[in-house]
């Protein structure tokens, strides 16, 4: 769970500077939708195979072999003077998150019971969503210092979290891991992707990727956004973003899993992705400052319930799979996570509203294929 935090808090802390970072560079919008889909890219590449590593080395390497890569391109980003370094500083991120993400989900479904499974999959959640509260408030706060300051201090978290995880992590040993690594066959992306289709929780995956290609088209253009619309500062873009993450801790904390027991992680999983459609129909047609607050909290609400949701089915579907199902988890949303920003920056240099207006309808894509999967054939959860 720390670990998790450390890694949304490190990528938290430079979202309220980068619009006016990359100004330094001459960019803007499609420019920063490239950047992200670089760290997406690098993440869809890797995650199966980190995920199957997890399998049969341990989460503890992965983990901590994730974190220190992650370290690295962090300081890269905030040490470029060149574009083209960012692109590669993101991408090797990405490999990072690709390490670390999927070993975190399978080394809390070691440690979860079916029944216990929601509930570390919502702390999971909250984890992040702490990192995403507490992560832009600092960014905020450290750009004064400087704007590359927030790039320095995430690549100093993440290897302190790498350290304390090489002393403080279990290294679990399951049936799974027993298996010799270098007896088993290395599948490539592609291999593994057509595997997945046929996997009982491949609906799901498809849900990861669509949702996540909608979010992606608010969160690579929100900071942009208000800084191009409402002149926002980096302390006012934090303030954003952090009641948003607040918001979502409590939620994923002390709500989500009483939400699973009485709803069922299928009806979260609905509501939410409506809920999360209109409130980006809504961002781009309301004016305020506040009145931006209670809509960007309302989306933040919404999507932090459904990506524990998605991940708890997946989870209980995938049997002793959990690692290739973790990576293929991470390898879907990914991809949403690469199409989403790379189209977002350039809808946006046609026009600011429209990366909110194609999000709203992608979400709501998600939504109805959600119902036709649950009417046609309701998984046994």
């Amino acid at each position: 769970m720390f670990n998790m935090f450390i890694a949304t808090a490190g990528i938290g802390l430079v979202i309220p500077v980068m619009p006016q970072y990359l100004q330094t560079f001459g960019v803007a919008g499609q420019a920063l939708g490239f950047i992200i889909a670089s760290f997406a890219l690098g993440q869809f590449l890797f995650s199966p195979l980190a995920g199957d590593l997890s399998d049969s080395f341990g989460r503890k390497k992965l983990i901590i072999m994730g974190l220190v890569i992650f370290s690295a391109a962090q300081l890269w980003f905030g040490l470029a003077t060149h574009e083209w370094m960012l692109y590669v500083a993101r991408f090797i991120s990405g490999i990072g998150g690709a390490f670390l993400i999927p070993a975190t989900m399978a080394f809390v479904a070691d440690l979860t019971t079916i029944e216990t499974r929601g509930r570390g999959m919502g702390l999971i959640g909250a984890s992040m969503s702490l990192g995403f509260m507490i992560g832009p408030a600092l960014g905020g706060f450290l750009a004064k210092v400087s704007l590359t300051f927030p790039f320095y201090m995430a690549s100093l978290v993440a290897i302190l979290s790498a350290i304390i995880s090489f002393f403080i992590l279990p290294d679990i040993k399951n049936a799974v891991l027993a298996i010799s690594h270098d007896k088993k066959k290395r599948d490539n992306i592609l291999v593994q992707l057509k595997k997945s289709v046929k996997t009982p929780y491949f609906i799901m995956l498809i849900i990861i990727f669509v949702f996540s290609f909608g979010i992606a088209n608010f969160q690579t253009t929100f900071s942009l956004y208000v800084d191009h619309k409402y002149n926002y500062t980096p302390q006012d873009i934090a303030i954003v973003l952090t009641v948003g993450g607040f918001i979502g801790v409590i939620v994923q904390s002390m709500v989500i899993g009483k939400l699973f027991k009485r709803f069922g992680e299928l009806n979260v999983i609905l509501v939410n992705l409506f809920v999360a459609a209109l409130a980006l129909l809504l961002f781009f047609l309301v004016n305020g400052f506040w009145l931006v607050l209670v809509v960007a909290a309302t989306f933040s609400t919404a999507t932090t319930l459904i990506r524990p949701s998605v991940n708890t089915i997946v989870s209980k579907l995938a049997g002793d799979e959990q690692g290739f199902a973790a990576g293929m988890n991470n390898a879907y949303m990914s991809l949403g996570n690469m199409i989403g920003p790379a189209l977002a920056g350039m809808f946006f240099d046609i026009n600011i509203n429209l990366p909110f207006m194609v999000g709203s309808v992608i979400l709501l894509c998600a939504w109805c294929v959600t119902i036709v999967w649950i009417k046609k054939k309701r998984p046994v959860i």
